[in-house]
C-alpha cells in the first residue's frame, strides 16, 4: 500500500500517517489512516491515494472532516453504477480504484477542504497472505510525498503454530533508517514498528523532501513440526497443509513458446534468456521438450527427453537459434504440448510417480489455425482431461489475459502476466521457480464429519515446495467441537495422514476464520465464474455477490459508494475492484477524451472500458475514428483483427499503434 495526500503548493500539511497491520493465521487486516490540515486561506482540494495488493479486498473507507464522518457503503455494482451514471451526467464523480503496478492497485479519493479545516482519511482492506518460496510476505507501499510529523507503521502477527523466521526489508531503508525499524518475535507473536522522526525522514540535513518512498516488506514463516495445522473458531475451521520434508518428484514439462512476429526484439531475447536458465536448472530425473508456435508448430524433439547434461546442452543450442516469424497458431502449439505429455505417459517413458505440466508463454491473440477462443479452450480441456496443470504466461498488455486465465483455470493451473520491462527474463524465471520442485500430486483433503458444509477447494493437482494448501469450511453442527482431516496424495511414495483440530484458538481480531473462509470462497467463486456459462454462471454470480455484500468486500461484483460533501452538495464517488484481465481507468476522463475526438460510440455507456496506446495523439485521433477491424494507419501494414464479445480486439500485434475495447468482466 502507499499513502499519500497530494499537495497543491504545499498548502496541505499531513501531520499524522499510520499504517496498522494485524495478522492472524495468515489473514491480514490493514488500516491506513492519514490526517491533514488545510493551511491556505481558502478551500482547497486534498487527494488521498493508497496502493494496495491486487489480491486484497477493500472492506471499509471513512472520510472525517471537522469531526463529521462520511462512511463508504458497499453495494451491488449495478446499483452503484446507476448512481454513478446519474452523477456523471452532472459531471460530479471520478472512479476511485485502478490498476497501479505489478502487485498493486490504487485507491484514490479527493475532497474540497475549507481553510484551516482538518480531514482524516481511513481505508481498511483484508487479504490472505500466500506462502511462496517458504515465506509469507506482507507488502506495504510507502509514499507520503512530504515530511510527516508523526509517521508510523505497526504490525502485530499472531500464528498459533509459532513463528520460526521473521525479517523486514525496505527499498528506502538506508543506514540511518535501518535502526529505526524495531522487530521482535517470540513464540506465537511477532511485532514490527517503524516511526522515524521528521529529521530522520529528510533526504539531507536541510532538505524538505522525504526518504520515505518505496517498499516496506515483512516476511515470516511458521514452525513446521507437523505438516498440518487445523483451527476451529466460532463455527468455522481452517486447515493449513504444508509438509516440510518430502522427496522431490521428477517433473515432465512441455515448454510451449510463442515465436510469432509480435515477439520481435527484446521479447524474444528475454524469452530465450529465461528458457536457457530454466533448462539449466532441470534435474537429471526430469523430462522436457520445447514446442515453438508461429504460423505453424515445430518441436525440438519428437518426444519428451530426459534432462541429461548432454540433452540440456543440445536444448540450449536449439534455443539460441530461435527466431521470431509469422502469425500465432496458439491452438496448435498448446495441443502439441499436451499431446507430448499424453504420449510420454502412454509409452511409460516418464516415471510413474512424477508431476507433468505445460508452461505456455505468449504475447498475443491467436491469428493462425483455430482462432475462436472458446474452441481453443474446449480443445485444451478435452486434450488434457484434467491430468496436467496448464500455466499460462501472458507477455505484455496486447495479450488477452482473461482468455489465458480461463484456460489455466479449467486445467488446474494459473495465469500470470509478465510485464514487458527490462527484467522480464527474471520474471519468467521467478514463475518457473515456484513450480520447479513438485512434492505431491493428486492431493485430497477430506473431512468426514457430517456437520461440515461449504468447503472451499479441497483437491489440488500438485503441491510445490515452499507453498501451502489452505482449506476452510463451515461447521453447521453446534455439537461438533473438533474436525478431523484425512489427507491422501501421491509422492515418491503414497502419502496418507490423519489430523484432528486443536482447541479453539486465541486471536487478535474476532471472526477471522469466518472472514478467511469468505475471502477464499469469493476468490474461488470468481475463478469458477470466469469459465462458467448460462444458468451456472448466474448461480455462481449470485452466490459470490451475496457473500461480497454480507462480508463487505469490494470485489468485481460490488462497488463502494462514498458520499462526499462538496460546496454544500453531496457527491457520489464509486470504488470498483479491477481485474487483471482489463485496464481500469477513470471513466469521466475517458468520456471527455473520446467526446473531444468526436468518435461515434455511446461514450456515456457504463458497459465499455477503453485503453489507448499509440505513437502520439495524431494517430490516436485517427484510430479513434476507425471502425473495429480496420488496419493500423501507419506502416507496416497490419492485418484486420477479429471482433468477438468474449475478448478484446486490437488492430495489430506488429504495430505499436492500437485501439483496444475491453468488454465488461461481469
Amino acid at each position: 500500500m502507499w499513502n499519500n495526500i497530494q499537495l497543491l503548493c504545499s498548502i496541505f500539511e499531513i501531520y499524522w500517517v499510520k499504517i496498522d497491520c494485524s495478522v492472524t493465521s495468515r489473514f491480514s487486516r490493514n488500516v491506513i489512516t492519514s490526517q491533514a490540515v488545510n493551511r491556505a486561506n481558502m478551500s482547497k482540494e486534498a487527494q488521498f491515494d493508497v496502493e494496495l495488493p491486487k489480491t486484497a479486498f477493500i472492506t471499509n473507507f471513512t472520510l472525517t472532516i471537522d469531526g463529521v464522518t462520511y462512511p463508504g457503503i458497499i453495494k451491488e455494482k449495478e446499483v452503484a453504477q446507476k448512481q454513478y451514471q446519474q452523477a456523471v451526467s452532472r459531471g460530479q464523480t471520478a472512479g476511485l480504484v485502478k490498476a497501479a503496478g505489478r502487485k498493486t492497485e490504487k485507491f484514490s479519493v479527493s475532497v474540497n477542504i475549507a481553510s484551516s479545516s482538518k480531514v482524516t482519511f481511513q481505508l481498511t482492506y483484508e487479504e490472505l497472505l500466500k506462502r511462496k518460496f517458504g515465506k509469507y510476505e506482507m507488502f506495504i507501499k510507502v509514499n507520503p510525498k512530504q515530511l510527516v510529523k508523526k509517521f508510523e507503521i505497526e504490525a502485530n502477527i499472531f500464528e498459533p503454530q509459532g513463528i520460526s523466521e521473521f525479517e523486514v526489508e525496505g527499498t528506502f531503508l538506508n543506514n540511518e533508517l535501518l535502526p529505526v525499524v524495531k522487530k521482535s518475535f517470540s513464540g506465537k507473536k511477532g511485532h514490527v514498528s517503524f516511526s522515524p522522526t521528521i529529521e530522520q525522514q529528510r533526504t539531507c540535513d536541510n532538505c524538505t523532501t522525504t526518504l520515505l518512498q518505496g517498499d516496506f516488506v515483512i516476511k515470516y514463516d511458521v514452525n513446521r513440526d507437523s505438516p498440518n495445522n487445523l483451527q476451529v473458531v466460532n463455527g468455522y475451521f481452517v486447515h493449513f497443509f504444508a509438509p516440510k520434508i518430502l522427496e522431490r518428484l521428477p517433473k515432465n514439462v512441455a515448454f510451449v513458446i510463442d515465436v510469432s512476429g509480435s515477439m520481435y526484439g527484446q521479447k524474444i531475447r528475454q524469452a530465450k534468456e529465461a528458457l536457457t536458465k530454466i533448462v539449466e536448472d532441470l534435474k537429471e530425473e526430469d523430462h522436457f521438450n520445447i514446442i515453438l508456435f508461429e504460423s505453424s508448430v515445430s518441436t525440438w524433439k519428437d518426444n519428451l527427453i530426459q534432462a541429461t547434461p548432454e540433452n540440456v546442452n543440445q536444448s540450449k543450442e536449439f534455443i539460441s537459434q530461435i527466431n521470431d516469424l509469422g502469425l500465432t497458431d496458439l491452438n496448435g502449439g498448446l495441443l502439441t504440448g499436451i499431446e507430448m505429455l499424453n504420449k510420454a505417459h502412454e509409452a511409460k517413458s516418464v516415471p510413474e510417480r512424477s508431476a507433468s505440466l505445460v508452461i505456455m508463454l505468449t504475447d498475443g491473440d491467436p491469428t493462425s489455425g483455430v482462432t475462436n477462443l472458446r474452441q481453443i479452450e474446449e480443445n485444451a480441456k478435452n486434450a488434457a482431461k484434467g491430468k496436467y496443470p496448464i500455466y499460462n504466461l501472458g507477455f505484455g498488455y496486447d495479450v488477452d489475459y482473461a482468455f489465458l486465465e480461463r484456460i489455466a483455470t479449467e486445467n488446474n493451473g494459473v495465469a500470470r502476466r509478465i510485464f514487458d520491462d527490462s527484467d522480464a527474463a527474471l520474471q519468467l524465471q521467478g514463475f518457473y521457480d515456484e513450480v520447479a520442485n513438485p512434492l505431491l500430486t493428486e492431493v485430497e483433503l477430506d473431512y468426514k464429519e457430517n456437520g461440515i458444509s461449504d468447503l472451499t477447494q479441497n483437491s489440488f493437482k500438485h503441491y510445490y515446495d515452499g507453498s501451502e494448501i489452505v482449506v476452510a469450511g463451515r461447521i453447521i453442527d453446534n455439537d461438533l467441537n473438533s474436525v478431523t482431516a484425512e489427507i491422501k496424495a501421491q509422492g515418491v511414495s503414497i502419502f496418507e495422514v490423519q489430523h484432528s483440530s486443536l482447541e479453539e484458538q486465541q486471536y487478535i481480531f474476532g471472526e477471522y476464520i469466518e472472514k478467511l473462509w469468505a475471502y477464499l470462497t469469493i476468490q474461488q467463486l470468481l475463478e469458477a465464474r470466469s469459465i462458467a456459462q448460462g444458468d451456472e454462471k448466474e448461480n455462481i454470480t449470485a452466490k459470490a455477490l451475496e457473500l461480497s455484500l454480507k462480508y463487505k468486500f469490494v470485489t468485481p461484483l460490488t462497488s463502494m459508494v462514498v458520499t462526499k460533501p462538496e460546496d454544500n452538495e453531496e457527491k457520489e464517488a464509486i470504488a470498483d475492484k479491477p481485474t487483471e484481465g482489463t485496464d481500469i481507468v477513470i471513466r469521466t476522463l475517458i468520456y471527455l477524451t473520446f467526446n473531444g475526438l468526436g468518435q461515434g460510440w455511446d461514450s456515456t455507456s457504463s458497459d465499455w472500458f477503453y485503453r489507448i496506446s499509440c505513437y502520439d495523439f495524431v494517430q490516436f485521433g485517427e484510430l479513434a475514428n476507425r471502425a473495429p477491424g480496420w488496419p493500423c494507419p501507419s506502416p507496416p501494414p497490419c492485418p484486420p483483427c477479429p471482433f468477438s464479445p468474449y475478448r478484446a480486439y486490437t488492430t495489430s500485434h506488429a504495430c505499436r499503434t492500437s485501439l483496444t475495447a475491453f468488454f465488461p468482466t461481469q
